[in-house]
């Protein structure tokens, strides 16, 4: 039990280098930090909002904006199918969601096509069964239709999982350290962002819906500021550049957003302007080519949450899916505008509920009061284990440092986030550790009772406390990844420390001080007979 082959003595010693080493980055500067070969780790541990500061964001997603749009896409869609058919009607008004109208002529045939309708609008939220997500009331030739309650609850559902994943995208491609991004009851998304103390570019970012389309210029009407009215299947936009100034667009989108699967920022050659290169994916390229091919000659808009960035002319077909956006960018502007592409449009716009900035002054209390309980407590487990134990203390005192040391080289390896209550699971790995060793040390103490030599009692002692030290641990472990999967924030900050935490105290208690106590035997051989542990 005692004895350690060379492998698992250098093992041992390479773990605890490595610990060293991945720790070492947090107790120098920065600068210094930056000089270290590439070969050398120079990650630090992430400090969490409440001990470095930074920003809080309180997001709402526009849920009614959601449903008016697919309100508005059945409104579209049932007047062409009334058109298409022949279909005569009155009193055609929405009121509430609900689209109400008048008609002899509806039949079962023309009931069952404006029940199809909601497969084109359910952004495949299939029906189920029997199950319909259109409804239709008829009394005495008088009809309202509208989504079900369980369709529109889907259809938020979806929207809110799909705003959460495009703002994590967003923020993660401005290169943010350890943003936390949460969901928050049906609709609210909660952003915290350590370090972060003015959120400015990250609200401009996130105010943006970035629907992005391509639709054709009307060019058979002028603008006129004193008749304001497009003409039937058009548009009036502003320019995105200048609000004074609009442009009449065809509503039909020849090619969406969705379609793009790239977007980086640049230069354009022959002007030096900044510039947004795109490319679509294989059916986007397919309908860009046709809509550019077919228009030659013709201003081509494209528009960005309901305004024209920029009209160009096409000049000739555009085959190879890929394009280029300018409208008198700045260089930051153009890299905004390529992280929104590329991390796709928001289902609906975000709206910012609250906003909230920490002090670093309360980070650095924060700090101090957790590195005083931390010192405070390892002095006393220190002192109270080499009052003690004498000798067999000291050394767990040495693997103790050492098991502070691991978890903090552990926490920069995986750029974990370090919170206070973070600090809490590290200081109450330092009981655990300590616990362990006091579990063995009484068992070597039981041993000695007994009449074993110093030798066998130590064999003994550490055979016999490792089955109750590994229970003790692995429920603790149990709890641990418990709050992880289940629990959010601060909380889950305590159990990755707390569960760091469990491993290095297993490894430091049980083979860190069993190695160090084997080192010591074979050193003070043939008298470490005489080492007693005190009664």
């Amino acid at each position: 039990m005692l004895h350690f082959s060379r492998s698992k003595t250098a093992l041992i010693v390479l773990s605890v280098l490595l610990g060293l080493l991945f720790a070492l980055p947090n107790f120098i500067s920065q600068s210094q930090v930056d000089s270290f070969p590439n070969i050398l780790p120079k990650q630090k541990v992430n400090l969490g909002l409440d001990l470095q500061g930074g920003s809080h964001l309180l997001l709402e997603v526009d849920t009614e904006a959601i449903i008016a749009e697919r309100v508005e896409n059945l409104n579209s869609d049932l007047r062409k199918l009334f058109k298409t058919n022949s279909i005569n009607y009155i009193n055609y008004k929405i009121v509430d969601d609900t689209l109400r109208f008048s008609s002899s002529e509806i039949s079962r045939e023309i009931e069952s096509k404006i029940l199809e309708l909601s497969m084109s609008n359910s952004q495949n939220l299939l029906q189920m069964g029997d199950e319909t997500n259109i409804v239709i009331d008829e009394n005495n030739n008088n009809f309202q239709i509208y989504y079900s309650d369980k369709f529109k609850k889907q259809v938020i559902i979806n929207a809110v999982s799909q705003s959460l994943e495009i703002v994590r995208r967003r923020i993660d491609e401005l290169g943010t350290k350890e943003p936390s991004i949460q969901r928050q009851g049906e609709s609210r998304i909660i952003i915290q962002l350590p370090g972060l103390d003015s959120p400015d570019r990250i609200k401009s970012l996130l105010g943006q819906t970035a629907k992005l389309t391509f639709q054709l210029v009307d060019t058979s009407v002028s603008y006129d500021p004193n008749n304001a009215k497009a003409p039937i299947g058009s548009e009036i936009l502003p320019s995105d550049l200048d609000e004074e100034f609009k442009y009449i667009i065809k509503k039909r989108i020849m090619v969406g957003g969705e379609n793009l699967v790239d977007a980086q920022p640049g230069f354009d050659p022959q002007t030096n302007e900044p510039i947004v290169s795109f490319r679509f994916d294989r059916i986007g390229a397919k309908k860009f080519g046709r809509a550019t091919q077919s228009n030659i000659g013709k201003p081509f808009a494209i528009v960005l949450d309901g305004k024209v960035v920029s009209a160009p002319v096409i000049r000739e077909a555009i085959l190879g899916g890929s394009g280029q956006i300018s409208g008198g960018f700045t260089s930051e502007e153009a890299n905004d505008l390529a992280i929104l592409l590329r991390a796709g449009a928001l289902p609906a716009p975000l709206i910012i509920l609250e906003e909230r900035s920490v002090g670093p002054d309360l980070g650095a209390d924060s700090i101090s009061a957790g590195q005083n309980a931390a010192i405070i407590g390892f002095i006393a487990v220190i002192v109270f284990m080499v009052l003690i134990y004498r000798r067999f203390g000291l050394l767990a005192d040495i693997a103790l440092i050492i098991n502070l040391i691991l978890v903090l080289g552990v926490l920069s390896l995986f750029q974990a986030t370090l919170t206070l209550p973070g600090i809490a699971g590290i200081i109450l790995t330092i009981g655990m550790a300590v616990d362990a060793n006091v579990l063995i040390f009484e068992r070597i103490k039981e041993e000695i009772r007994n009449g074993s030599n110093m030798i066998n009692s130590v064999q003994n002692g550490y055979k016999r406390a490792l089955s109750t030290i590994l229970d003790a641990n692995i429920t603790t472990l149990i709890a641990a990844l418990i709050l992880f999967f289940m629990a959010s924030g601060p909380v889950r900050g305590f159990s990755i420390t707390l569960a760091i935490g469990i491993f290095t105290s297993v490894f430091t208690a049980f083979t860190l001080t069993r190695f160090f106590i084997s080192m010591s035997a074979k050193k003070l051989k043939p008298n470490f007979v005489g080492l007693k542990i005190d009664d």
